[in-house]
């Protein structure tokens, strides 16, 4: 597959070991398999299977419809590949496949909570592959095809939709299609052009091109204005060399041989070839405000830095995250096989295609959700020529498309199972959102808009050299190492991590130009604590969080992450000898909890031992303020082991206190309290008491004790399978993470860009 055709992939550099550490590192690969039933007794086994599971065999033997009621097949979806055209790498095999398709098993997940299972078929013979694919439908409701050669990948799609009742899609070609042709329709309109004149000029022939094209001719563009490219030049009616019968299928009449030709007076370029194909001559001569879709990856044809030197008038897209309107996949597909599954449809149609380009396009033009506009750090971007196309961290992607795609099959006949209240769906598919990831995806795009310059205070521990370069690798600004410049490198060196590129700066605390401030400004805060100013000067000679964080306090770094090498609460202590909590804030722990996609935060995780009243009003309040910066609307549940006053108790009596002192302050979000966790969490058992202040369930649990919030948040970790961010610290003056000790390269990225996200805020 040529580089033009994968658009999903596309982001920040990473370093080859990164990646195979990330791949490597505990279990090895991207997924696993979790039993959706409980499996605790015997009993339970008995309904799992034998002889509870006859019941359903029996009953879909009468009825096979009935699959979609009783297994997984109605959101499970098969991700297949043979290796001929792996991302633009060529072929390499089916088994190389394997790390792509797993990853976009992954994407199917975490963008539509659609099931996948990634299958590799070792062969590159065209009947065998369709054979072995079409046999595997009973336990599919749809099959993504992947990562293989045109033209092999034409014919095994077309017979595939013919032998089977399930959605085959080829996302190389349709997704990239899809998404191109919604930023099309917005250029269009920012242009004001009308699709029926418009002259288009496709460069590349492969089956993202070929895809792009017929996608545009079944919207009502003129087949005789576009122009199909391939390395031979100009695929023009006669033309022999080349040829096969999908490229024949788009010849044009035209004296034009050459791309050059081509371009001369074009409106639109799609780019789905390589690096450099687009010369800046070319884009000089196309017609007023041109539209240059550069789509191939990682390196465009021509880049919007090239293009802002000959032309002011041009709206560009390109494949790549690190530009403006991205034309990324990810857009695309798990939200047209969501609509496709949620409609048992038999197909995806060209309406279905059509209609998700156009959910997409009318995104764009909507006005920015706050989550997303906080991703642009107060920039809030707006339609028109640099936002043609959403950003795939946009949360109304789920629920639009999805949509569109599932009327537009009940429209066209092809859905089995008709929705009847689109609204209602809508609403659903929101529901399926996994906002953790989503939180951390806004965050790290915000910060590579305005980057930052982090101290890494345990600059000699390996992690923190792999977290520092990663931080880098993905432009999300400067990483200071701090410690000994000849330890570092030696143990970098040993690491086999690579330390010399732009953005890492190695800082040692005794060669410091700046020592002599921070030990002045460190004495000024601790004389009257009991501090010499020779025992400021040792601490800053000796102590790398002293040292950081008078870096942070002075303004001389953004933010900072440690905590690699001490336990939570000594750090902690370490920080808040140069930095204060912001004025009228208290200073908190905060961690995010994620279990089975419901995200709640839980605070407070790391300062306060056993907390007052008036002391839990402040860390809700704190959490409240902190939920709605991360995009959440704060339902705020005060624990204990008693619900509203039975069984009473002092620790009871504390968090009604806590209730009262909020009533009087009068805050602006939802509260309640004392309650048991299982009422905070369940709106069933929440039903029982209709006075009740919250609306729903609690999204924040404010914990009675600090013994009991890291109790609950490990166990969910350790036990219930929960993915868990955190201890955030909430609160202070200045940005600083503090992680776990021996925390994972990666967590402390997470960390960093958190640190990053909230400096200036």
């Amino acid at each position: 597959m040529a580089s033009g055709n994968k658009s999903d992939n596309a982001g920040p550099s990473v370093s080859a070991q990164e990646a195979l550490d990330f791949h490597a590192n505990g279990r090895p690969g991207k997924l696993e398999i979790n039993a959706t039933k409980p499996m605790a007794t015997q009993r339970d086994l008995s309904l799992a299977y034998s002889p509870g599971v006859a019941v359903p065999v029996l009953a879909i033997a009468e009825d096979p419809s009935r699959a979609f009621d009783y297994t997984t097949r109605g959101n499970m979806v098969a991700v297949i590949s043979n290796g001929t055209a792996i991302l633009g790498l060529g072929n390499l095999g089916a088994l190389a496949s394997k790390p792509v398709m797993e990853g976009k098993a992954v994407l199917f997940k975490r963008f539509a909570d659609v099931d996948s299972v990634d299958l590799e078929v070792d062969t590159t013979d065209v009947d065998a592959f369709i054979n072995c694919v079409r046999y595997l439908g009973p336990t599919f409701g749809g099959i993504n095809l992947e990562d293989i050669k045109a033209p092999d990948c034409f014919i095994i799609e077309q017979k595939l939709r013919e032998l089977m009742d399930i959605p085959v899609f080829h996302d190389d070609q349709h997704g990239t299609a899809i998404i191109a042709a919604a930023g099309l329709i917005n250029a269009l309109e920012v242009t004001g052009r009308d699709k029926k004149t418009t002259k288009l000029v496709c460069n590349g022939a492969g089956s993202a091109g070929i895809a792009c094209i017929e996608l545009l001719k079944s919207m009502g563009f003129a087949p005789e204005n576009i122009v199909l490219c391939d390395t031979k030049g100009v695929v023009y009616k006669g033309r022999a060399e080349g040829m096969n019968q999908w490229k024949s299928a788009h010849a044009v009449e035209t004296d034009a041989r050459s791309l050059a030709d081509a371009m001369e007076g074009a409106d639109v370029f799609f780019g789905l070839s390589a690096k450099g194909a687009l010369t800046p001559a070319m884009v000089q001569s196309m017609a007023k405000n041109p539209i240059i879709f550069a789509m191939a990856n990682p390196d465009p044809e021509i880049t919007p830095e090239e293009v802002a030197e000959i032309r002011t008038d041009a709206i560009m897209a390109t494949g790549r995250s690190d530009y403006p309107n991205q034309v990324n996949n990810v857009l695309g597909f798990p939200y047209i096989f969501r609509g496709a599954l949620d409609v048992r449809a038999t197909t995806i149609n060209d309406e279905m295609k059509i209609a998700a380009a156009r959910a997409l396009a009318d995104l764009a033009r909507q006005d920015v959700p706050d989550d997303v506009a906080a991703a642009y750090r107060g920039n809030r971007p707006k339609f028109g020529p640099n936002y043609i196309i959403p950003v795939p961290f946009d949360p109304r992607l789920i629920s639009a498309v999805p949509v569109a795609v599932a009327k537009a099959a009940m429209d066209t006949g092809v859905a089995r199972r008709p929705i009847l209240d689109l609204d209602k769906y809508a609403n659903e598919l929101s529901a399926r959102r996994d906002p953790i990831a989503s939180t951390l995806q806004r965050i790290f795009d915000r910060v590579r808009r305005q980057p930052k310059r982090i101290v890494f205070a345990e600059g000699e521990e390996e992690q923190m050299m792999r977290a520092a370069v990663s931080y880098v690798n993905q432009k999300l600004g400067t990483a200071i190492l701090l410690g000994r410049d000849d330890i570092i490198k030696e143990n970098a060196r040993q690491a086999g991590v690579d330390l010399d590129k732009p953005g890492i700066e190695i800082i040692n605390a005794r060669l410091s130009r700046r020592n002599a401030i921070y030990a002045d400004y460190l004495y000024e805060r601790l004389q009257r604590q009991g501090f010499l100013q020779r025992d400021c000067q040792r601490l800053i000679n000796n102590d790398r969080n002293h040292f950081a964080a008078a870096m942070v306090a002075l303004g001389d770094a953004d933010g900072l992450v440690t905590g690699v090498t001490r336990n939570y609460s000594t750090a902690l202590d370490d920080v808040r000898r140069a930095i204060d909590a912001k004025p009228g804030h208290r200073v908190i722990g905060v961690s995010i909890a994620l279990c089975r996609g419901r995200t709640v935060l839980v605070a407070d995780t790391a300062v306060h031992d056993m907390p007052n009243a008036e002391q839990i009003a402040d860390i809700a309040e704190e959490a409240a303020g902190f939920a709605r910066r991360m995009g959440y609307e704060p339902r705020i549940a005060m624990l204990a082991y008693s619900t509203f006053g039975h069984p009473a108790g002092e620790r009871s009596e504390r968090i009604q206190e806590a209730v009262k002192i909020l009533d009087k302050r009068r805050v602006d979000f939802e509260y309640d309290g004392e309650m048991a966790a299982d009422v905070a969490l369940n709106p069933r058992l929440m039903q029982q008491y209709p006075f009740c202040r919250l609306s729903g369930p609690a999204n924040v649990l404010v914990m009675p004790a600090y013994h009991s919030a890291s109790i609950s948040t490990k166990l969910l970790q350790e036990l219930g399978g929960c993915t868990v961010i955190g201890p955030l610290l909430v609160g202070l003056n200045k940005p600083v993470q503090i992680v776990p000790l021996n925390a994972k390269d990666s967590d402390i990225v997470n960390m960093a860009a958190i640190a990053a996200f909230t400096a200036g805020a």
